[in-house]
């Protein structure tokens, strides 16, 4: 109970120490490192957009259907190919820092422990970013469907920030498991429900040509759903990591 209760309270403490300069160095140093390891490896992201093609011409070549009716279920299968994706690149780069000893050595360094999540966060955002930057002119070529519009990119901007920021979390709890392949999905996809569903909805909104305020209840949600896991992961990391 001593042991608990001391843990909360240098928590509580680091907490509400103000954000200061030396917080984003430390965490711009976590995303330059990731980036870094993954310009020499290539690892992880030649997985992730491997993974995505495939998915793409399957459903491309399963779904025979009209163009209209193409444009309809163009929203569920992209977000289907972002959570497949995204999770396989979370699990690697959980998986790669565990099985280097980066981990240890983050842990060990004299830094909040806040700015190593939000670095790897970035980090994770900014691989997936990358992949659907190439999946979104390939699935348009594929589909005939004009994906390049400012409100599409903004939903899906939200619903991946929404979707690292969880998954990152959830990914450092369960890369210390041996079932941390089979695990990490079970515990992510209930989590992660909100933010596919509202992300679908929104950008099947868009594509279709819907009124802003049909689209607007499932913005909201993926506003809040973003703020409020940000700042969940941001209060727990430290219990995470410890434990």
């Amino acid at each position: 109970m001593a042991t608990t209760t001391e843990q909360a309270t240098r928590t509580a403490s680091t907490r509400t120490t103000p954000i200061t300069p030396s917080f984003f160095k430390a965490m711009f140093a976590v995303v330059q490192k990731d980036l870094a390891a993954e310009l020499r490896s290539r690892e992880l992201l030649s997985a992730m957009l491997v993974f995505s093609m495939l998915v793409i011409l399957i459903f491309n070549f399963a779904l025979e259907l009209e163009p209209d009716i193409r444009r309809k279920v163009t929203a569920g299968v992209l977000w289907a190919t972002f959570a497949f994706a995204g999770t396989l690149g979370l699990n690697r780069s959980m998986a790669i820092e565990k099985d280097r000893g980066c981990m240890d050595g983050l842990l060990l360094a004299p830094v909040d422990r806040a700015a190593i999540y939000f670095g790897k966060v970035i980090s994770n955002l900014a691989f997936m970013l990358i992949v659907e930057a190439i999946v979104l002119p390939m699935y348009g070529v594929l589909y005939g469907v004009n994906l390049f519009q400012p409100g599409l990119l903004g939903v899906i901007l939200l619903g991946s920030i929404g979707y690292s920021s969880v998954g990152t979390l959830i990914s450092t709890m369960t890369v210390q498991t041996r079932t941390r392949d089979v695990l990490l999905p079970i515990l992510l996809f209930p989590i992660i429900i909100p933010v596919l569903l509202a992300s679908v909805k929104a950008s099947g909104g868009i594509l279709s040509g819907a009124e802003f305020s049909e689209i607007l209840t499932p913005l909201n949600l993926l506003i809040v759903y973003d703020v409020i896991f940000i700042a969940i992961a941001f209060m727990v990391f430290d219990f995470v990591v410890e434990e």
